[in-house]
């Protein structure tokens, strides 16, 4: 398996120049494209409409090539697709492109990045965040690690876009849409802590969901939005099958501001910090209402989403370590790392003296 990483800035949800540059040079085929990961501009919260419009634009100018290449146009939609909303701060709006391909038998095999993907079946409104969540999210990660080749000790990041519940389906479970999201968050994340073995899934009940964050996992990032009714579920690892240029840490965050953890996911890569191609992190306001030991506010403003704050802060820490502004961080940690914190991973280029 041999994997490949472009990452590319927008001007707009809409904008696809930079990524049809690199399709038009051939750098980048689009027929081996397997998922796209990107950051837009709007709110992050449910009436974020920027995740669903990039989304359609991608579809569409996919599905416009791959019918120009006398390809099946429907095979776009096998893509999986997370788009994660807010960029505040000094994130830069982006997306990340991972392609897959096979690669010859003689070709030379090393320790690196490989990848799985799912699609999980719809979910009921009544099931988003439930324990019949959990449990699909967790047949559907296993089936993604299973793809991947990889054992589930060398998984370092699963990424999974789910859905939330519309004001007119809200039940018992969420008093609103916006509720809705950490629970979707929560129950997809803890589907990827049974999949892994970090959490029991015999000892796991309904109650524990958005309420017990000592249940959590370690390398989950989940991110829910109106866009799409099922998950979409990408597992990242190591495996020594890979024929990749490139390899993936991660480490945990303790807090908003743990530069350390940072520092640590990309050491453990092997890599300069001039190789990160991208991080990934979750974010969130710490619940407890402190920060290392200092109360903060996030929680209690009513302008601004708590949310939105926890994005802005973790972007600047990570972007200060890379000394780039083009990184991934999604808000809402629920059961995604400890209260407060969060993973991070990132992607390194295996340099030509490592290889």
């Amino acid at each position: 398996m041999k994997i490949k990483l472009f990452k590319v800035p927008q001007g707009s949800p809409d904008d696809l120049t930079a990524m049809a540059a690199l399709i038009q040079n051939q750098s980048l085929d689009p027929t081996k494209i397997v998922a796209i990961l990107g950051k837009t501009e709007g709110n992050g919260c449910v009436n974020d409409f920027t995740r669903g419009f990039a989304v359609q634009t991608l579809k569409t100018y996919l599905k416009a090539l791959y019918s120009q290449a006398g390809l099946d146009p429907a095979s776009a939609d096998s893509i999986v697709y997370v788009m994660s909303g807010g960029t505040e701060g000094v994130l830069s709006p982006h997306l990340t492109v991972f392609t897959r391909e096979a690669v010859p038998l003689e070709e030379p095999r090393h320790w690196g990045l490989v990848l799985g993907v799912r699609h999980t079946p719809t979910f009921l409104p009544q099931q988003i965040g439930t324990l019949a969540m959990v449990d699909v999210v967790a047949e559907g990660v296993q089936a993604a690690i299973a793809e991947a080749g990889l054992a589930k000790a060398d998984v370092h990041f699963v990424q999974i876009k789910c859905p939330l519940v519309m004001a007119s389906e809200v039940g018992t479970l969420a008093q609103s849409s916006y509720q809705s999201m950490a629970y979707s968050r929560g129950a997809a994340a803890l589907g990827v802590a049974i999949a892994l073995g970090e959490v029991d899934r015999d000892r796991l009940t309904q109650a524990d969901i958005c309420a017990n964050y000592d249940l959590y996992s370690a390398v989950a990032s989940t991110s829910a939005g109106v866009e799409l009714r099922n998950c979409e579920i990408l597992v990242l690892g190591n495996a020594a099958h890979s024929a990749s240029d490139y390899v993936i840490h991660h480490a945990t965050m303790r807090h908003a501001l743990d530069v350390e953890a940072v520092q640590q996911a990309i050491a453990q890569t092997g890599q300069g910090r001039s190789d990160i191609v991208n991080v990934f992190a979750k974010a969130e306001a710490d619940p407890s209402g402190l920060i290392l030991g200092r109360r903060h506010t996030m929680l209690d403003d009513s302008d601004i989403n708590h949310t939105r704050m926890a994005r802005a802060v973790v972007g600047a820490v990570i972007a200060s370590v890379v000394q780039d502004p083009m990184v991934y961080v999604s808000g809402g940690s629920e059961h995604q790392g400890p209260a407060g914190g969060g993973p991070v991973a990132a992607i390194a280029k295996i340099s030509e003296t490592a290889t």
